[in-house]
């Protein structure tokens, strides 16, 4: 075999390796219903798995998205995740959902899922998204006025935000490439961080004054 076949299969088979490992493991049994007690369980995932002779289909099964989130917050939002902690029959199988409540004007703030691609879709009202792509490509901001039954997509590990720009509530629900994705609200990170990032780094990180730096830090004590 010639060099530059054998470069060409390597390169081939590295490419195909990466989108294996680009999101949650693919599962080498039929399900793994999470519980706590390791008891007769198996690790996987960061989760033992219930002994599947012992699995019913409450194992898959969760109620109560119908309700409302609680609004009543500074953000105006409430986010409602269901993740292998409250649905444990998802242990494994790569996906997640969420319930997005808005009440007017109300924002998911500027966040990140490092384990996830994020999917929503609008069911009430009339919501703002975007997200910003990476230093890489110049920090391009993409965005979208979003009406009902529009789909809008945050690639994994994009900044993006939610606002609604309407007078009534809004609605929306989101799947997730993870049945863990994580989440990393910027300015909590950054200035609700504990112990406190340093004044130092922060203050030549946004170039602004110490005062500035510190009135950011207090509103997230």
């Amino acid at each position: 075999m010639e060099l530059h076949q054998l470069l060409a299969i390597v390169a081939i088979l590295a490419m195909s390796s990466s989108f294996v490992i680009a999101s949650d493991p693919s599962p080498l049994q039929d399900f793994c219903v999470a519980v706590n007690n390791p008891v007769d369980g198996l690790l996987v995932n960061g989760k033992f798995c219930k002994n599947p002779n012992m699995v019913n289909a409450d194992d898959f099964l969760f109620r109560g998205l119908q309700n409302p989130g609680n609004t009543s917050n500074q953000l105006g939002s409430e986010v409602t995740r269901i993740t292998e902690v409250r649905l444990p029959g998802l242990n494994t199988l790569g996906i997640s959902i969420a319930r997005i409540d808005f009440a007017p004007y109300g924002l998911n703030a500027p966040h990140t899922h490092p384990r996830a691609t994020e999917i929503i879709l609008v069911l009430e009202g009339t919501l703002y998204a975007g997200f910003v792509a990476s230093n890489q490509n110049n920090n391009t901001f993409f965005t979208k006025v979003l009406s009902k039954g529009d789909v809008f997509v945050f690639p994994q590990g994009m900044i993006h935000f939610v606002l609604n720009v309407g007078k009534t509530n809004a609605l929306a629900f989101s799947s997730f490439s993870s049945q863990n994705p994580g989440v990393i609200t910027i300015a909590n990170a950054v200035f609700g961080s504990r112990p406190p990032i340093s004044l130092d780094v922060l203050t030549k990180a946004f170039q602004v004054d110490k005062d500035v730096i510190q009135y950011l830090q207090a509103q997230f004590c």
